[in-house]
């Protein structure tokens, strides 16, 4: 995913109210962009570091500066902008990237499925009289509690544990399901569920496993002029 223009630097100053953040321009005006992830960007956030961001052209944004990557704690940098996750992942897909979801006919993004009125993130549909389809959930991964540790959530996170549930029946359907774990991290080396924070979403993945959900991990580099998914990282299911 390239950034036309390149991402901006600014110094980051607080990220409040979910949605919004302050940052500092180099020429030391100070200006209020809009922060794109309405999870807790545990260990993401560090006041006084450097922050990228992108800007748009639509004149009807209240703040047409979108947040897109933080500087953590660590010094890693992390890619807090989740509605990329899925862009990224497609194009994995259809660069080859990815190799373990290629040979489908044809790909649809957010299609409406399961009993709990979900929408999957990618639907891979095969071909043939009984074509076995693969359906792909998508969950940006950011938080690194100790050096190379990815964990997923970082809040407790019902959606996402009715995701697995979906994910299972579509394996019991007779198709292929995958939840991946897009990590935009550069510190993050393996990734694994978040007990600590929400247990059910652990235990539940845990099932999801055993039931025949595949999980994959694919880490990205990050930089202002793009990001770009890199190569498969492990996921630790305990």
């Amino acid at each position: 995913m390239k950034f036309n223009p390149h991402l901006q630097q600014a110094v980051l100053l607080r990220r409040y109210k979910r949605f919004l953040a302050d940052i500092a321009l180099p020429d030391g005006e100070q200006i209020t962009i809009h922060c794109p992830n309405t999870g807790s960007m545990k260990n993401c956030l560090s006041e006084g570091s450097p922050c990228w961001y992108s800007t748009s052209s639509n004149p009807r944004r209240k703040y047409p500066n979108t947040w897109e990557i933080a500087t953590t704690p660590a010094g890693d940098l992390a890619g807090i902008n989740t509605g990329r996750s899925n862009a990224l992942v497609l194009e994995g897909i259809e660069s080859g990237v990815v190799g373990e979801l290629q040979g489908y006919e044809q790909l649809r993004t957010e299609v409406p499925y399961g009993e709990e009125r979900s929408r999957i993130d990618i639907l891979l549909q095969g071909a043939g009289a009984a074509p076995r389809h693969c359906y792909v959930e998508v969950k940006n991964v950011t938080l690194c509690q100790q050096r190379g540790q990815g964990l997923f959530p970082d809040a407790v996170s019902a959606r996402g544990t009715k995701h697995l549930r979906e994910l299972m029946a579509v394996v019991a359907r007779g198709h292929r399901a995958v939840l991946f774990f897009c990590v935009q991290h550069t510190g993050i080396e393996w990734v694994e569920p978040a007990a600590a924070i929400d247990p059910l979403y652990a235990a539940t993945l845990r099932q999801a496993a055993a039931a025949g959900v595949e999980v994959l991990a694919y880490g990205a580099t990050l930089s202002a002029a793009e990001i770009t998914l890199q190569q498969p990282l492990p996921v630790t299911i305990r």
